[in-house]
C-alpha cells in the first residue's frame, strides 16, 4: 500500500515539515508521504481492535480520508501518537457502530407463550385495586384529591395547584405524604 511515486524529496523531511507543507498546499502527496512511514502501524491497531484482515486494510484508507480533513483542522506536535489516537478512535467508532445493527432471531418459542393467557386482569391485581380504592378514600380530602389529579389524571403539580387552589409547596407536600400514606395503608391490608 503506497501512497505516492516519487518521495526522493519528501522523504528528507521530519514529520512536522510535512504536516506544514501539507497544511499550505493541501498535496495529497506529501500528506501519502507522511501517512507512509506509519501505515503499518496503523494497520496493526486496526488489526488488534477489528481482528479482521480485511476490515483493517479498508479501515487504513478510511483513516486516511479522514486524516485529509482532520490534520488540516488540528494543531499536531507528535504525528505519530496523534494518527494512533485517531486509529483507535476510528476502530472503536466502528466496533460501536457495528454492535447497534447486530440481529436477534426470534424464534417462535421466545414470541409465543405456551401457556394459554387470559386479557382479564388476575384475581391478585383486582384486588390490589380494590385495597387501594378503599386506602384512596381513607386519605385526607387534601392528600386524596391531590394524588388524583398527580397519578391518576397524570396532571403536573402546577396544574393540581391551579385546579385545587392549593399553594405548590403544600400541593408536593399532600402528594408526598399522601402516597406514603396510601402506601402504608395498602401493605396493612393486602396482609389480611
Amino acid at each position: 500500500m503506497k501512497f505516492i511515486k516519487n518521495q526522493h524529496k519528501i522523504n528528507e523531511k521530519n514529520d512536522t515539515e510535512l504536516i506544514l507543507q501539507y497544511k499550505s498546499s493541501g498535496d495529497l502527496e506529501v500528506l501519502g508521504a507522511l501517512y507512509n512511514r506509519y501505515m503499518h502501524l496503523v494497520f496493526g491497531v486496526c488489526l488488534n481492535y477489528l481482528k479482521d484482515e480485511e476490515q483493517s486494510k479498508d479501515a487504513v484508507m478510511q483513516i486516511f480520508e479522514e486524516l485529509v480533513v482532520k490534520l488540516r483542522i488540528h494543531e499536531v506536535q507528535n504525528f505519530k501518537s496523534w494518527l494512533h489516537v485517531l486509529a483507535r478512535n476510528y476502530c472503536l467508532m466502528a466496533i460501536r457502530k457495528s454492535s447497534k445493527n447486530n440481529t436477534v432471531s426470534l424464534e417462535e418459542t421466545f414470541v409465543e407463550n405456551s401457556e394459554f393467557v387470559h386479557l382479564d386482569i388476575d384475581d391478585t391485581k383486582e384486588q390490589q385495586l380494590t385495597v387501594m380504592e378503599k386506602c384512596m378514600e381513607t386519605l385526607p380530602d387534601e392528600q386524596r384529591i391531590s394524588v388524583d389529579l398527580f397519578y391518576l389524571q397524570e396532571k403536573c403539580y402546577k396544574e393540581v395547584a391551579e385546579i385545587t387552589g392549593y399553594e405548590m409547596l403544600k400541593v408536593k407536600s399532600y402528594i408526598q405524604n399522601g402516597k406514603r400514606n396510601l402506601k402504608i395503608c395498602m401493605e396493612k391490608n393486602s396482609s389480611e
